[in-house]
């Protein structure tokens, strides 16, 4: 067994939490393994003044850090799944799922309990066309405001009074045990996650199968099919994570049934269905969904974002 692992992370409070919490089980379970982060800013990170939407690209909080694993200076990466693009690099892959944390997102604010009881006009701030399509689709009176920045700063924002209320990553608010006066969750069926939303995923080289295995015991079957459809149907929509894309996946047994919509984030219009059949096929369930919503006419809204980011 290796004696040291290097884990490349990216440098927010919520990423060092993640990373650290991995390193946490490595070192209990591998008594005597020297575990080192490696923080990179990734180009995410460094532009903020810009619409998720508007940088252009996929990958935007992994590639530097996949280029790490790449050149050797990492020998794994901790990533928040649904920054993930569905295409990885030739040579890596994302082979370990932890268990998933809360999927779904939260309304906070300082003044108001819940999405009905925000006035007419009042702001909401997010970072995500997928959040604020569903937003509008619900609430088309708000004015809905960018909100870039770590998770921390976006909360901060919200506190000092910038925001009525803003929308981000339950799972995320619990890592940090970050809250606010008034809370509220927003999930299926009224508002669908991102893919993958709340599950890390542990992305190391393929010609390494002795990092893979120390790595296998952190593996969650159900979290790993479940996200497995998700970005199966991120994958055939050629999506990555500024995109108007949510998928759900839940299991019984052992069917999988899949939610997915993509949505109209200037309209708040959603092309959206759903499909169940056995979990072993998740990857295909999520492409055959992702068929669906192009037959539907998701095809011209997907085809209007890349081009504006493009």
């Amino acid at each position: 067994m290796r004696e040291k692992l290097v884990i490349a992370t990216r440098g927010s409070k919520l990423a060092l939490w993640q990373a650290n919490h991995v390193a946490a089980r490595l070192r209990e379970t591998y008594p005597g393994l020297i575990v080192d982060l490696l923080p990179i800013k990734t180009k995410g990170d460094i532009i903020l003044d810009v619409p998720l939407a508007k940088v252009g690209g996929k990958g935007l909080f992994v590639k530097e850090i996949e280029e790490a694993l790449l050149d050797g200076r990492a020998d794994l990466a901790v990533h928040s799944m649904k920054d993930v693009p569905a295409e990885q690099p030739e040579g890596l892959v994302v082979g370990i799922i932890p268990e998933r944390q809360d999927p779904c997102d939260r309304l906070l604010s300082v003044a108001y309990d819940s999405l009905a009881a925000l006035p007419a006009g009042a702001t909401v701030g997010t970072s995500s066309l997928r959040r604020k399509a569903q937003l509008l689709a619900l609430r088309p009176d708000l004015s809905i405001v960018d909100l870039r920045g770590n998770l921390d700063t976006r909360v901060g924002k919200l506190l000092d009074g910038r925001f009525d209320a803003i929308i981000v990553a339950a799972a995320g608010l619990n890592r940090l045990e970050l809250s606010a006066p008034k809370s509220m969750r927003l999930g299926p069926p009224q508002f669908l996650p991102a893919a993958a939303q709340g599950a890390l995923g542990l992305e190391y080289r393929l010609d390494d199968p002795e990092t893979a295995a120390m790595l296998a015991f952190f593996d969650h079957p159900e979290s790993h099919d479940t996200v497995a459809a998700e970005r199966g149907f991120l994958a055939r929509l050629e999506g990555g994570c500024q995109v108007p894309i949510a998928a759900y996946a839940t299991l019984c047994g052992g069917a999988l049934h899949l939610e997915g919509l993509v949505a109209d984030p200037e309209t708040g219009k959603t092309f959206r269905d759903a499909v169940t059949g056995p979990r072993s096929q998740a990857v295909a369930l999520g492409q055959a969904l992702a068929d669906i919503v192009l037959a539907m006419g998701a095809k011209t809204v997907l085809d209007a974002v890349y081009t504006s980011s493009s």
